[in-house]
């Protein structure tokens, strides 16, 4: 999963004297959507450490957050999300679940109503069955690294290759018996000794990553698969998971920030 930095995002001129901002506290960044109305003026994602000790501060109601830190001084509405919604505190802001709140995003970024929802993140992945635009069934993975970002980082660096050069590769992959993220890599490892090549270890590690979600994709209907999260931007991961299941499969127009722009559109809901 590809990292993020502090002011890193693209930020339109700001003409409103209300914004709401989505916060999405992820594990390893922290991702953040201003929008006015159905227009996102701004995306950013900041490193979970640098968001904590340079955007904001303690007080007694909580994690204070800077705006004018982040350059958005006329937050009217602030909603937050994930991993750190529930171990920190967000003072003055309203709060969802992660599964709410990428629903909400997949919903306002394809137009689509009925899909089953994809989103593999860095350190855990979740699938929803949407229908109508609720959710109707899911199933989350957050005990085990395996088919996230960070199975993709260890593996991409075990074959000294980066993330790039990884997600251009499913054809011919080798067959991995191994779906945990740490005994992966021994069995890596002994395919190059026997001098298996690059390319098939890579779009083997990719098949690896959709196995591992099949059985979850399997109870959630048969229909259309959005995907969202960091994951998603792996171009051969998504090219295997439509071959595997037969399914169409769209990828959000910004899978990064897909949760923060959920908490947007429930604050301003």
């Amino acid at each position: 999963m590809r990292s993020c930095d502090c002011g890193s995002g693209f930020m339109k001129k700001n003409t409103y004297s209300t914004t709401v901002l989505g916060l999405d506290l992820g594990s390893r960044n922290v991702k953040l959507c201003i929008m006015h109305g159905t227009e996102i003026v701004r995306t950013d994602c900041i490193e979970t450490m640098t968001f904590y000790r340079g955007c904001g501060v303690r007080d007694k109601d909580g994690f204070r957050v800077d705006l004018d830190a982040i350059g958005c001084p006329d937050v009217g509405k602030i909603v937050a999300t994930g991993y750190g919604r529930t171990a920190v505190s967000v003072s003055g802001a309203g709060n969802i679940s992660e599964l709410t709140a990428h629903v909400l995003g997949a919903k306002f970024q394809t137009g689509r109503g009925d899909f089953t929802l994809l989103d593999m993140g860095g350190q855990d992945y979740k699938v929803m069955d949407v229908a109508a635009g609720r959710i109707v069934d899911m199933a989350t993975n957050d005990k085990c690294a395996a088919s996230t970002g960070r199975y993709l980082e260890n593996m991409a660096g075990v074959l000294g290759v980066s993330l790039d050069e990884l997600e251009r590769h499913y054809k011919d992959p080798v067959e991995l018996s191994s779906t945990c993220a740490i005994f992966g890599e021994s069995e890596i490892i002994g395919f190059i000794v026997r001098g298996e090549p690059v390319e098939r270890l890579a779009a083997g590690i990719n098949r690896a990553v959709v196995e591992r979600v099949l059985p979850l994709l399997d109870r959630m209907g048969d229909g259309l698969i959005v995907m969202s999260g960091g994951v998603a931007l792996n171009r051969a991961v998504v090219k295997i998971l439509g071959d595997r299941t037969g399914r169409e499969v769209i990828v959000v127009d910004d899978p990064i920030h897909n949760g923060a722009i959920g908490c947007c559109i429930h604050a301003l809901e």
